[in-house]
């Protein structure tokens, strides 16, 4: 395997405990250098890797080939237009920023220096779904795709009982609350399933449990370029302990549905039913990992990477203004 040398931009959790092991287990990933304005974050990663609080001299690590942005939204303009002027591929967290004239600018930065830029939608590679995107010709025609990701995420929401800046419900620094973070998930996924986008979108919003700014829940329907139905409930109101998370692609022959998939490991659930139910097995490498091997095979040079920025991009235009245009039960704009 080709040697490809990794940054991580951004130390909170899900860099500490996803990525990071992650990018370990990829045959020739090394993790080089880490980044992140808080000394503390820092302090909180696995010991190894060169730590800076100054981007530019993450940037300038030797053997930096790829950096993964895990920043807060509205901060993710600033690390990739740096990283592209520095001539380093970047893998953005989803979504693509906190606004849409941020994330046409970090599309551009990248085509201006002529790097590779893609969005960290690791749920394209989480075994289960690479397995139904294989079943979708047994399906007929495909009528609709319907997903529920919800979790619990109250204001003082910490991942491991530590006092924690949870900016997820920040709407500066978020751009919106559970919409904005998990909806993106599933607009890329249908696409991805079915082999056709998100074509038109409309959103419902509610702040109906939590207490903070932002959206705690939002249910989102849809419509593929060729006449798929798609809807989407997100929330940040579900309780963990509940069912929360659930994928179906349903056709004219069957109906494929994937249970407790939708996350950060590889485990969950997939049956096909036609009309009978069979349980199908799938097996794999978690969603970080898979993104990050294939994002670096792509880095190497030794596979064309298959999301185009420009594709995201269009993705991400169609949720904000969506998003723009809701109210929430009162009709206040959120």
């Amino acid at each position: 395997m080709s040697r490809v040398g990794w940054g991580v931009a951004g130390c909170g959790w899900v860099a500490r405990d996803h990525a990071v092991p992650a990018l370990r287990q990829v045959p020739g990933a090394c993790l080089v250098a880490l980044h992140d304005r808080d000394p503390g974050a820092l302090s909180r990663m696995p010991v190894g890797p060169r730590a800076t609080t100054d981007l530019a001299a993450f940037l300038a690590t030797p053997g930096l080939d790829a950096v993964y942005v895990a920043v807060p939204n509205s901060a993710h303009r600033q690390v990739v237009e740096a990283a592209a002027g520095a001539g380093v591929a970047v893998l953005c967290e989803k979504p693509l920023a906190a606004d849409v004239a941020d994330a046409e600018a970090v599309v551009a930065a990248a085509d201006r220096a002529g790097v590779l830029l893609g969005t960290a939608y690791d749920q394209r590679w989480h075994p289960a779904h690479v397995r139904l995107r294989e079943l979708v010709p047994e399906l007929g025609t495909v009528t609709a795709v319907r997903v529920v990701y919800c979790c619990w995420l109250p204001a003082d929401w910490s991942p491991d009982g530590r006092p924690h800046d949870n900016w997820r419900v920040d709407p500066a620094r978020a751009g919106g609350g559970a919409a904005i973070d998990l909806a993106p998930h599933g607009l890329d996924l249908a696409g991805v399933l079915v082999g056709e986008d998100v074509a038109e979108l409309t959103a419902l919003l509610q702040r109906r449990v939590q207490t903070y700014p932002v959206d705690d829940g939002a249910l989102l329907i849809g419509r593929t370029s060729g006449g798929v139905l798609v809807d989407l409930h997100v929330a940040y109101n579900c309780p963990d302990a509940l069912p929360r998370r659930r994928l179906e692609v349903v056709g004219t022959r069957g109906t494929a549905v994937a249970v407790d998939t939708m996350g950060q490991t590889a485990g969950g659930s997939l049956t096909l039913f036609r009309p009978e139910p069979v349980d199908v097995p799938f097996a794999g490498t978690g969603p970080f990992t898979a993104q990050f091997a294939a994002f670096g095979a792509a880095v190497a040079g030794t596979a064309p990477w298959p999301y185009p920025a420009a594709r995201d991009l269009a993705l991400h235009r169609l949720l904000v203004q969506a998003l723009d245009t809701a109210t929430d039960r009162t009709g206040a704009a959120l």
